[in-house]
């Protein structure tokens, strides 16, 4: 079961929300969230914080490796690591980005009610496109990926 966790960001302006796989990991592993807003001000440590597009989270690393000592060395338990095999990632490829998607999916459903032969052509490339254009985009989920070692 997936529970959705949503956590503000520091300045509270923006809002994200995340997913662990098969819930290994306590919502607390997630110390901090920084919006493009409130990231500027932010020293970087990547030790315990991933950025992506402007955003940063900060982990609980000791959390994270007490957590997933089972699963993985602790030296390979990195925000790398927990952000990219989805151990503790955004729900869909950035924040909001379940909701957005969603919405872009009933558009197309509408489509379907229309023109079938059309809505299953336009639906086959829909998910191409827009994980392109999140890649162009700069979204980390949005790129392929080698699987980390374990």
């Amino acid at each position: 079961m997936c529970v959705d966790h949503s956590k503000s960001c520091s300045c509270g302006r923006n809002k994200a929300s995340f997913n662990f796989r098969e819930e290994l990991l306590p919502f607390e592993a997630v110390t901090e969230l920084y919006c493009p807003d409130c990231s500027i001000t932010v020293p970087f440590d990547g030790a315990t914080m991933l950025s992506d597009n402007g955003w940063i989270i900060e982990y609980n690393m000791d959390v994270a490796r007490f957590m997933l000592q089972k699963v993985s060395s602790p030296s390979t338990i990195r925000p790398e690591f927990l952000f990219d095999e989805g151990y503790c990632t955004w729900r869909g490829v950035y924040p909001g980005d379940h909701i957005d998607s969603a919405r872009e999916r009933d558009a197309l459903l509408q489509l379907a009610k229309t023109d079938k032969k059309r809505y299953f052509e336009e639906f086959k490339t829909w998910g191409l496109k827009r994980m392109e254009r999140l890649a162009r985009a700069g979204w980390r989920k949005a790129h392929e990926r080698e699987p980390a070692k374990t």
